[in-house]
């Protein structure tokens, strides 16, 4: 492990030299421009020691060290190495590749690219359709030679036993006709074809060579000359539409009791087109318009969740209606009626989105968090129904930022602010329904004296807000 970390700093250390004569030459070319200049706006990344940018790209993610390769040229050569990329290579794909010996036929960057683009291809194939023709197309034959070359790499294949030639295994496994002599004596009807298991392919690949780095070794020099292209485009297509698969098929494609189950609880208390729900796992489906109905699937399919991730991001999308399950079955369970219910269901759901908000879009959230944060919310609504002493103070109150602000924060401020609101809108309704104030009464259509009475609540809360400015500024200003 030394003389690897050693080699590795080595060649680290050889492309340093090169970049930093070549900063030397590019400030000799433009001293005129630097002089003018303060000496902070001459210090950048490719003037700190090798050792500090050694730490820097050590540390960096994949994509990171992309990204940094791309600014300019000089560090485009150092992100390339072969040692920074084989550290990558061992810990996402959990192989090594050699580059002394048994040298690989193509760079660690390159190397990294390939098995990466088909890796999250095959992960996600059971959502992919344009994904699975390519490899099922040819069934019960086998799939084309390019795609062998990469299954190769996996031990769990999702396709029927397949009938190869001798020659084709040998050829393409790199796997000696004597470890399948007992399937050749077998065979009684074409000694030229045999029958094979992927995971049996696999698991004689693996003991011909070794090692699974070595595997991936001989799939890569299988491809040292191939076309990537279709592997490529297969790939960009994924990357544009990998959160509309997904959740497409976690939405249709469970299993047949929770299928059910999901679409009760999917559509439940929620106010949704009867039209557009009536195909619902259908090929006219609109998938788009079934996501816009929650806040939580409406980011997903936007990629906003668990930094981009895709799986992680359907997982929280699945804990997150397992715990609307588990909300709808406390609801029901309680003596209240259909309005109540809705409401505050509706009110938890909204409390459990804003609050973790900012948590989803960074990391998984287990259905654990989901139901403590809803059963918090759950107390908050039910006070602020009890504060509001009827429906028709409860729908009203809930267009108050301080309504909002209560369920997220569950602050007393907040809550005395609402009552603060209602006891207004009392003092209102019972100044217009005084016998000398009728005359307001013949005014006003009946249906009109709530929104009124909210009206004049408003214009006392805005009057109160500007005083207590002006107040403040008087005092502190």
């Amino acid at each position: 492990m030394a003389d690897l970390s050693t080699t590795w700093e080595r060649e680290l250390l050889e492309q340093f030299s090169y970049l930093t004569a070549a900063t030397d030459e590019e400030l000799h070319l433009n001293t005129a421009d630097i002089t003018s200049e303060s000496s902070d706006n001459t210090t950048g990344l490719l003037h700190l020691s090798d050792e500090v940018l050694l730490v820097i790209l050590r540390n960096l993610d994949p994509v990171s060290l992309l990204r940094l390769g791309g600014t300019c040229s000089l560090l485009f050569r150092v992100c390339s190495c072969n040692s920074l990329w084989t550290t990558h290579f061992q810990d996402s794909f959990g192989a090594s590749l050699s580059y002394t010996h048994a040298r690989c036929p193509v760079t660690a960057k390159t190397a990294f690219r390939l098995v990466f683009m088909w890796r999250s291809l095959f992960r996600n194939i059971h959502c992919n359709h344009a994904f699975q023709e390519k490899l099922f197309v040819e069934i019960p034959l086998a799939p084309h030679k390019y795609w062998i070359q990469w299954l190769m790499l996996e031990e769990s294949v999702p396709l029927p036993s397949v009938r190869l030639p001798c020659s084709d295994v040998e050829k393409l496994w790199g796997i000696t006709a004597d470890l399948f002599q007992d399937k050749l004596q077998e065979e009684t009807e074409d000694c030229d074809t045999l029958k094979f298991e992927w995971r049996e392919l696999y698991h004689l690949a693996l003991k011909h060579h070794g090692s699974v780095s070595l595997v991936f070794q001989h799939v890569l020099s299988q491809h040292q000359n191939s076309e990537h292209t279709e592997l490529e485009s297969m790939y960009h297509q994924y990357v544009q539409c990998r959160f509309q698969w997904l959740f497409t098929y976690w939405l249709f494609r469970q299993p047949a009791p929770y299928n059910k189950q999901l679409r009760s609880i999917f559509l439940q208390w929620k106010k949704h087109s009867k039209r557009k729900v009536a195909t619902w796992g259908e090929t006219l489906c609109d998938v788009r318009y079934l996501a816009s109905l929650h806040p939580i699937t409406k980011d997903y399919w936007r990629g906003q969740l668990a930094r981009g991730d895709e799986s992680l991001g359907i997982q929280t999308v699945g804990n997150y209606f397992c715990m609307c399950k588990s909300l709808v079955a406390w609801i029901l369970g309680r003596d209240w009626g259909r309005l109540k219910r809705r409401k505050v269901y509706e009110d938890t759901l909204e409390g459990v989105y804003l609050l973790l908000r900012r948590e989803m879009q960074e990391t998984l959230i287990e259905h654990e968090r989901f139901w403590q944060v809803a059963k918090v919310q759950m107390t908050r609504v039910c006070t602020l129904e009890e504060t509001a002493a009827n429906y028709v103070n409860w729908k009203m109150i809930e267009t108050l930022p301080y309504y909002k602000l209560y369920l997220v924060s569950g602050n007393s401020v907040y809550l005395d602010h609402v009552q603060g609101f209602l006891r207004r809108k009392r003092l209102i309704r019972d100044w217009i329904y005084l016998e000398e104030n009728s005359w307001a009464r013949q005014l006003l259509p009946e249906s009109l004296y709530v929104y009124v009475c909210v009206c004049i609540c408003v214009c006392m809360y805005v009057c109160m807000c500007v005083c207590v400015y002006i107040l403040y500024v008087c005092v502190y200003i």
